[in-house]
């Protein structure tokens, strides 16, 4: 027996393995911005990606992105349009009424207790499944700064989509392990750079504005006023529109040199973050799919499927 070709051999198939597990598999990661009912166009996108069997090793969701985008992992397609349809005009759901009441213009108990146990429930055992890696973006109210959390069960973690989704003014602060948090957007709106050092090789990044938004300075008074005791989260407050807008920049020359693919919405539809209008939610839904419909081709090139 010739020991020496059977070495190269052996040696030959080692590397190969190696460059397969180390080097050969390209990590593809998701970061999806919030905005509240504009996350429906979001919605429209992953349900579309469901169909085309998209492969994704890693999400990041912001507010809403993290509370729809949950269901890509548990393949539920269409469930996030059929229960805020269903439940958009439920005093219980969204709205003044239960701001008033609770403190919470989302209601805590219907929204994230009721919808997701009872009346339209989630399928953690298909999340689990899944093997991709999910994480929310929360901001810590006493830093001012950005956490982000990996959910590992859904079902039992499910205060941080909550705290992810507490949009400031009309949402209670959310206590979660002896620390205080509210929108994951307050602290970074887009966290690609996270993505990034998570490691992921290619990047899908879905917006839910046109690419020609700028954020505007919030107020300052308001601000001050609500949050006087947390002046690190007033700070944060006062410069989320220049970050927001310096990683749209970012964003911009990254989908330029193609490090990036970005998904945005190609029309300006006019709907409010609390829409009440059934009919915005299917056109945002709607524009979703048709958006990603056409920009597949691409997507599938910068995959390489």
């Amino acid at each position: 027996m010739n020991i020496v070709p059977m070495y190269f051999v052996y040696y030959g198939i080692v590397n190969y393995v190696i460059l397969l597990i180390y080097g050969g598999y390209m990590k593809v990661g998701l970061v999806l911005e919030g905005g509240g009912m504009r996350g429906l166009y979001t919605a429209g996108i992953l349900d579309a990606m469901l169909e085309e069997s998209i492969n994704i090793d890693g999400i990041i969701g912001v507010s809403a992105g993290a509370v729809f985008g949950i269901n890509y992992p548990s393949k539920q397609k269409g469930r996030v349009l059929r229960y805020n349809k269903k439940y958009l005009k439920d005093s219980r759901y969204m709205s003044f009424l239960s701001l008033i009441t609770t403190g919470n213009i989302v209601n805590k108990q219907f929204a994230y207790y009721d919808i997701p146990f009872k009346l339209d429930v989630f399928d953690e055992e298909a999340f689990s499944k899944s093997n991709i890696d999910f994480y929310v973006t929360l901001t810590n109210v006493e830093t001012g700064q950005a956490e982000y959390k990996k959910i590992i069960n859904a079902s039992i973690q499910i205060e941080e989509f909550r705290a992810s989704s507490a949009m400031p003014f009309v949402s209670k602060i959310v206590k979660i392990d002896n620390k205080k948090y509210l929108d994951g957007g307050i602290a970074d709106s887009i966290p690609i750079d996270k993505m990034k050092e998570l490691g992921y090789d290619k990047i899908i990044v879905v917006l839910t504005r046109p690419k020609d938004y700028r954020k505007e300075k919030s107020n300052t008074f308001i601000n001050n006023l609500f949050y006087w005791r947390y002046p690190n989260f007033v700070k944060s407050l006062e410069t989320r529109y220049q970050r927001y807008n310096d990683t749209l920049d970012k964003i911009t020359n990254l989908e330029k040199k193609k490090e990036i693919f970005v998904i945005r919405p190609s029309e300006k539809i006019k709907i409010k973050r609390m829409e009440k209008d059934i009919n915005k939610l299917q056109e945002m839904y709607d524009l979703g799919i048709k958006d990603f419909k056409s920009s597949l081709k691409k997507l599938k090139q910068y995959l390489k499927y």
